[in-house]
């Protein structure tokens, strides 16, 4: 990578700086991990080339290092001060940008800068609560022009203290948006979640290994059949049930007990790490969310609660026969075959 760097540095006379510059940006975004040595090699070639490439050239070099997650912070600050038809797409897609940086751009180059790092599809509220001070001074601005010839004081007191208020207002709305866009893990945004309670069950049935109450108690929290929950505990492998667990919202460190007392080969360790802790990890609780609903919605189409039929007129002979014959159902038992008969009246 150094020679190749160091041969672009010395530019043939049929060689254009528009291709070498090009040459640069293509050969830089091709090293996965670059070293310090390339990274400051990369800083020293691009700016001499950018400067003397022509316009298009530029904007298409900007545009591939948008894309690029290692372009070095002083060429990315030198990207973003660039004309806003040249670093719009910088600034709206890199991710090399940092928070000082982006605040710093918006404060130095202007209203057009400032927009377009508003498009960014993430701001910290640091960057948020900037740009709302840096709207509100600029707001004010027009007040330092000399005063109309008649000017109004009580007018001019008012409009300003509905200004400001509008800026709080608006102040307060982004900080909003932010702490959505930067919720707390703890915030399951209305999905299903375990309560306290049947954390704390599925904690002692898994302990004692009674694994019928364990299964009562999951489908329970699924509001699913218990053939459900029986079939995710089926899978020896533990993969459907740390699915489970992990789109429920339980904590790790119940999730990983659990499941290394149901699932024994789930204690062992390798490199340092529990298996179930490795398993855990793997997945991610916002696909585990959405793979526990699917299994829920065709558990509901297969075992669907029948609708009740209208009661029929009976004496109170056939009245006893159903009560007799109508089993006690409650959600920690399972009715068997052949266990109840029905009583015939003579």
């Amino acid at each position: 990578m150094n020679n190749e760097f160091r041969e672009l540095e010395r530019p043939q006379a049929v060689r254009k700086k528009d291709v070498v510059l090009m040459a640069t940006v293509t050969s830089f975004e091709s090293l996965p991990h670059p070293s310090r040595s390339e990274l400051r090699q990369f800083a020293e070639l691009f700016t001499p080339l950018f400067t003397a490439s022509s316009e298009e050239a530029r904007r298409e070099a900007v545009a591939a290092l948008s894309q690029c997650p290692n372009v070095p912070p002083a060429v990315a600050f030198f990207i973003a001060s660039q004309p806003i038809a040249i670093a719009a797409p910088f600034l709206i897609s890199s991710s090399c940008l940092s928070d000082d940086t982006l605040i710093a751009i918006a404060r130095t180059q202007g209203e057009a800068h400032a927009r377009a790092i508003v498009r960014r599809e993430a701001l910290s509220p640091r960057v948020i609560d900037a740009l709302v001070g840096l709207r509100h001074d600029r707001g004010i601005k027009p007040d330092a022009d000399p005063a109309p010839a008649s000017p109004q004081p009580a007018e001019n007191a008012s409009s300003e203290a509905e200004r400001v208020a509008r800026e709080e207002d608006m102040r307060k709305r982004l900080r909003m948006l932010a702490g959505h866009i930067t919720r707390p893990a703890s915030d399951r945004l209305g999905l299903r979640s375990l309560s306290a309670v049947q954390q704390a069950l599925l904690v002692r049935f898994a302990r004692n290994r009674e694994n019928g109450l364990f299964a009562s108690v999951l489908a329970d929290a699924l509001s699913a059949s218990r053939w459900l929950s029986e079939r995710i505990m089926l899978d020896i492998s533990g993969q459907q049930l740390a699915t489970t667990l992990k789109g429920l919202g339980m904590d790790t460190e119940d999730a990983l007990f659990i499941l290394q007392r149901i699932y024994d080969h789930l204690s062992g360790t390798e490199a340092g790490m529990s298996r179930a802790e490795r398993l855990w990890n793997r997945l991610d609780e916002d696909q585990c969310g959405q793979r526990v609903e699917a299994w829920r919605r065709a558990d509901s189409y297969t075992y669907s609660e029948p609708v009740a039929a209208p009661p029929a007129e009976a004496g109170p002979a056939q009245q006893d026969i159903e009560e007799t014959a109508a089993p006690l159902r409650t959600t920690a038992s399972v009715r068997q075959p052949g266990r109840y008969s029905i009583r015939r009246s003579a």
